[in-house]
């Protein structure tokens, strides 16, 4: 028979917290919780039971594995046990280990009642059980009675007495709560004004042992309380409302969210707490391709390459934004770009090739595949955990020399078709690209040949979310037939066609606004208004755009128009080519070709 860790549910119920105690899982009821799942236990140490334990979801896939089951036999390695109500303690599971899967055990070991903490052990009439001795006294004591340091429980009242919740456990229908929770991420002030007037806010995330959450607070308390929270500090925090998250908004893995309001107490907790510093959910880099599009990701990776500062202008609002790429590899042999904005990229140094770890990245398929930091995000450098330690490990023993794919440059946009492998014109020809139901999508070096500079630029209408050709009305405003509106103004916008060459043919292309100006190296606008007043300059920047050459990943697609069929080339993106990565990339090919590994 299993050895159960006898006793167990009662000292943890009356404050103590055992060491690994060994508990079996009688049965388990799956409770709904918004996109969550939750699972309740009814566990018992062979002496007493309890109905009151639950499961933290990261280990919901221990349940469906199969791994976690009735009457299964676990020891807890980390718990923590709460008041939720008067004379009411939940006990939650952060991890386990199964010592004896269910289908071993298959009965419920010994007889054990349910303990009352509102009756003492005689009144609930303990029969006598038959099981083995417990283990030694010493396996279950409480790290306090051994005098050491109480470093592993997480408080469970604050200095005034009142009782702290775990996260996981909070709902909308809880009146009164306090949780004790870091800071794991703080946003900057950021403000709003609408049609209901103007306000200010900030967001935080917050972690304790069961989870995380997003609070938000607005007006008069980010006055209060944005200069006072600091990140990786731990607070009791207590009096916010809680409503369903809004996951335009939170990547976080709770149904629920906090916002502060007037009653909301924020006090700092001085003890020493468990709390982690942060929870990832690392994708190793050769799995970002078989994530979809704008999907939020955790990552980490060594920062192996940094890119110089620069600025792009927020469409939405005309703003300035500064932003720095830089590339980061792991030990799949797989490196992507990242992007940093504002203070972030400007204030980063990865001269050091410091290794850092992403919390809530979005995932793009601009060139390529590509990740990019959110308000939300949170980066850490060089952070004090398992995994960064051995990334920095493998990257200074070999990694850094090793051959990469570089994701940046090798995956098409959609996901279709080649998934952006590079190809001469010739080889895309023979492969019959573009010729099925889907587009595809491959990549090329070449130069450019022929520019139609008529026709090139055409005024359209000024709305953000219009690029529609206007009509001038002659009499100072133009017209959008799709917004049915009339502005006083344009915006001039490209639509360049193209002739370009690789050393195996050549094909015609279409570019778009953004694409087109990196190829021109001038703005639409700049060029709409050159047009107007200087044409020889017009002409200069056409003709100085002739024979430059550039990474050109390229669309693909057979369309029909006035009953003729011919296949269409759209560029997708354009960059001018890296010398570094195009050369690393004819190495790798050359080491294939001549059967090098």
């Amino acid at each position: 028979m299993a050895e159960l860790t006898r006793g167990a549910i009662a000292k943890i119920i009356e404050g103590s917290h055992p060491e690994n105690p060994v508990l079996q899982i009688i049965s388990m009821k799956r409770i709904p919780s918004g996109t969550q799942e939750r699972f309740r236990l009814l566990v018992s140490d062979g002496q007493w039971s309890s109905s009151f334990a639950m499961l933290a979801t990261q280990l919901n896939p221990k349940v469906d594995s199969g791994e976690v089951s009735n009457f299964c036999v676990m020891r807890m390695n980390r718990y923590v046990c709460n008041t939720v109500q008067e004379n009411k303690k939940v006990l939650i599971i952060l991890d386990l280990t199964v010592e004896k899967r269910g289908e071993e055990v298959g009965i419920k070991l010994g007889d054990p009642v349910n303990y009352d903490p509102n009756k003492n052990k005689a009144q609930q009439q303990q029969p006598q059980q038959h099981l083995p001795p417990s283990r030694p006294t010493s396996a279950v004591a409480s790290p306090a009675q051994r005098g050491a340091p109480n470093l592993g429980i997480s408080p469970s009242r604050t200095p005034a007495g009142a009782n702290v919740l775990p996260i996981a456990s909070l709902t909308p229908y809880q009146n009164r709560w306090t949780v004790c929770a870091r800071v794991s991420n703080k946003s900057d002030i950021r403000t709003w004004s609408n049609s209901r007037g103007e306000g200010k806010l900030f967001s935080m995330d917050l972690l304790d042992e069961s989870g995380e959450i997003r609070a938000t607070a607005f007006n008069e308390q980010v006055d209060k309380f944005h200069d006072m929270i600091e990140i990786n500090k731990v607070y009791y925090i207590s009096g916010a409302n809680l409503k369903t998250a809004n996951k335009q908004y939170s990547t976080l893995n709770n149904d629920y969210e906090m916002s502060f309001n007037k009653m909301t107490e924020v006090t700092p907790c001085h003890e020493l707490t468990s709390i982690p510093t942060m929870q990832f959910n690392f994708i190793p880099l050769d799995q970002l391709e078989n994530v979809k599009k704008d999907s939020v990701v955790d990552v980490i990776g060594v920062c192996k390459e940094t890119m110089d500062m620069s600025t792009v202008t927020q469409r939405s609002t005309g703003r300035e934004l500064k932003k720095r790429e830089v590339q980061i590899v792991d030990d799949t042999n797989r490196e992507v770009r990242l992007t940093l904005w504002g203070t972030g990229a400007e204030n980063f140094d990865g001269s050091q090739q410091p290794v850092l770890a992403v919390k809530g990245a979005r995932l793009s398929d601009f060139n390529g595949c590509s990740l990019s930091l959110l308000s939300s995000s949170c980066l850490q450098i060089n952070p004090d955990i398992r995994e960064a330690h051995k990334l920095k490990g493998w990257f200074d023993n070999g990694g850094n020399v090793a051959d990469t794919v570089n994701l940046s440059s090798q995956r098409g946009a959609g996901g279709g078709g080649s998934g952006g492998n590079f190809m001469t014109f010739v080889e895309a020809k023979a492969a019959n690209l573009g010729g099925g139901d889907q587009a595809d999508y491959y990549t090329n070096k070449a130069s450019i040949v022929l520019m139609r500079k008529e026709n090139s630029l055409y005024p359209a209408c000024p709305s953000d979310s219009c690029n529609k050709k206007v009509i001038d009305m002659n009499n100072g405003l133009y017209r959008c037939e799709k917004c049915n509106r009339e502005y006083d103004t344009f915006n001039w916008r490209l639509m360049l066609s193209a002739n370009i060459a690789d050393f195996t043919d050549n094909l015609w292309i279409t570019a778009f606004q953004d694409q087109a100006e990196v190829m021109l190296g001038i703005t639409a606008q700049e060029l709409g208004t050159m047009r107007e007043s200087n044409p020889e300059a017009f002409q200069s920047i056409f003709t100085a755009a002739a024979f430059q050459t550039f990474t050109f990943k390229l669309r693909v697609k057979m369309e029909t128009y006035n009953d003729e069929t011919r296949l269409k080339s759209t560029v997708v993106s354009c960059n001018p080519v890296d010398p570094k990565e195009y050369n690393r990339r004819l190495i790798s090919e050359i080491k294939q070709m001549s059967g090098q590994t």
